[in-house]
């Protein structure tokens, strides 16, 4: 019997059901058409302008809206974003759940584990807008500013800042601002770089986005 069980007819049969399970799932994913990246751009900032000129947001999540994502995602874009409790894109932008597909880590920096989502966002999701959102007075930028060094593993995130810091160490206006666009610029820079996006790279932007904590405006880079 246990030669039966681990035989290769039956191995290929395992394997051949994973492989079927594999593409129902991704035929799933690709149901609905993707959002084009112009579009989903486009989307955001007409978000944007309605979360800065309006009392309330119209994107507040609903029993209708948690049932119609329930089974299956199609988010219209990605956002690489700090992990600052201030700036959580679904609200910056007004979009309900299921609108985004989102990665924060402090200083929006992406490591594997985010390049690995952003793949997935677009492979099998259909996302073909990817935004880097750096934010004002982010405070992962500042310490890197402060010391090129920090205890634990905040010494990661100030490591992969200092090409940002050091990109903007001759540069005249505000420090903190400037290094925070120009890690944003740099981390899309690496998205582009190192994304496995095979076809779809074609269709795929890489855009930076400057939050203003005080206006809630987000400036394009």
């Amino acid at each position: 019997m246990a030669s039966t069980l681990f035989s290769p007819k039956f191995t290929l049969a395992i394997a051949a059901a994973s492989a079927l399970w594999i593409m129902l799932a991704s035929g799933e994913d690709h149901a609905v058409k993707a959002v084009g990246a112009d579009e989903a751009l486009a989307k955001l900032k007409a978000g944007n302008e309605r979360f800065t000129s309006q009392p309330a947001s119209k994107g507040r999540p609903n029993a209708a809206r948690r049932a119609e994502v329930a089974q299956t995602q199609h988010p219209f874009a990605v956002i690489v974003a700090c992990s600052d409790s201030r700036t959580a894109p679904e609200l910056v932008f007004d979009q309900n759940i299921g609108d985004l597909f989102v990665i924060r880590v402090a200083g929006n920096l992406v490591d594997d584990y985010g390049m690995g989502s952003i793949e997935y966002a677009v492979e099998h999701l259909g996302a073909r807008l990817i935004v880097v959102l750096g934010h004002e007075r982010c405070g992962a930028v500042k310490a890197a500013l402060a010391a090129p060094t920090a205890p634990g593993h905040i010494g990661a995130l100030v490591r992969d800042i200092q090409p940002a810091v050091q990109a903007t160490a001759d540069k005249a206006g505000d420090k903190l601002a400037l290094t925070v666009h120009a890690n944003a610029t740099a981390v899309a820079a690496k998205i582009w770089k190192e994304a496995h996006l095979g076809e779809l790279a074609s269709e795929v932007k890489v855009v930076t986005g400057y939050y203003d904590l005080d206006s809630g405006v987000v400036e394009w880079g």
